[in-house]
């Protein structure tokens, strides 16, 4: 995957062609800290990963800890109908493997935690992006945390308290958005039939969820909105919602972010749209979509990887990097 080497740590460390790093505190030790940048091709990444892991599990390392700042498929933790859990699948691949222990952050869901049987260490990238928003934005004492969608509603709250700043949250889809029996996600269509079962039973069906027009929770008017989430992939939300602030008399609009996936044309929509500066870490490299888009800005958490590496190899408490941390963030 993807992991800033420590800077105190260079001169100890063997970088390979491929971008493996190896780290040994010294001759006699079998512990390794491996880190991949990621990609084009994640599934690739991924093999590579885990037959790195499984050569340094056979050749009697001690310890395996994988460093993974953006989990993959981590999105994929639910089971929807009868789909898989892809999540679940990746972390028994990397179980079997043979890692002892994973450095993360920002996961999708906390509960991804329990689908390893190693210890996870789920670092939190929240103390960058507010140290960004005081010292990056001037005004930010007139700023409204903004959750798009009340599933984010816990993370603005979040940030909300920690900056003694207002919340609002968006609520509903527009009146000409698609539905999913227009996009084909129910084809063929749904029939109500009885006739694969016993003919004097009726099963009862579940009534569809049918969303209100789009409506912001909370007063906007006037002030700085910064929409906060945890993954910036598919932008089309995050226009969608910036474009109902500025109807709402919002007059800057910022996006933060720990992952900024960006994928397909998410820096030319963004460069054309009402967001003023879209704020992510380098958990993912994005290199080429700040190029393509000056308002992507990028904050660094290297630091808190590096520490963690530190104290993990050193027998220390990693508590530290945990304090403050409230069940809900």
């Amino acid at each position: 995957m993807f992991c800033v080497a420590p800077a105190e740590l260079e001169t100890k460390m063997n970088i390979t062609k491929g971008g493996l790093v190896l780290f040994s505190a010294n001759s006699n030790s079998s512990c390794m800290e491996l880190s991949k940048k990621i990609a084009e091709d994640v599934n690739t990444t991924i093999m590579e990963l885990l037959i790195m892991v499984y050569a340094c599990k056979t050749s009697c390392a001690k310890s395996i800890i994988g460093v993974i700042p953006y989990f993959p498929y981590s999105k994929q933790c639910k089971m929807r109908k009868r789909g898989s859990i892809v999540s679940k699948l990746l972390a028994s691949m990397m179980c079997k493997a043979g890692l002892t222990h994973l450095i993360t952050m920002d996961l999708h869901q906390k509960e991804i935690q329990g689908f390893f049987n190693i210890p996870v260490d789920n670092l939190r990238a929240s103390p960058f992006l507010l140290q960004y928003i005081q010292e990056e934005i001037p005004d930010y004492r007139n700023a409204v945390i903004v959750a798009k969608s009340p599933a984010s509603a816990k993370r603005a709250q979040s940030f909300a308290e920690r900056l003694r700043l207002g919340i609002a949250v968006i609520h509903g889809e527009a009146q000409d958005a698609e539905s999913d029996l227009v996009d084909g996600r129910h084809s063929p269509p749904m029939v109500r039939s009885v006739a694969a079962i016993h003919p004097s039973l009726e099963i009862p069906m579940l009534i569809p969820k049918e969303k209100p027009p789009i409506t912001v929770v909370g007063d906007v008017g006037g002030r700085i909105a910064i929409i906060v989430d945890d993954i910036i992939d598919d932008v089309d939300s995050f226009l969608a919602a910036a474009e109902t602030l500025k109807e709402r008399g919002a007059y800057k609009i910022f996006v933060m972010a720990t992952h900024g996936l960006l994928s397909s044309d998410a820096p030319r929509l963004i460069e054309e749209s009402a967001i003023d500066e879209v704020v992510v870490t380098n958990t993912v490299p994005h290199e080429i979509q700040k190029l393509q888009c000056p308002k992507i800005k990028t904050v660094d958490i290297s630091m808190i990887l590096s520490e963690a590496i530190r104290r993990i190899h050193n027998g220390e408490s990693m508590s530290y990097l945990f304090r403050n941390i409230g069940l809900d963030d």
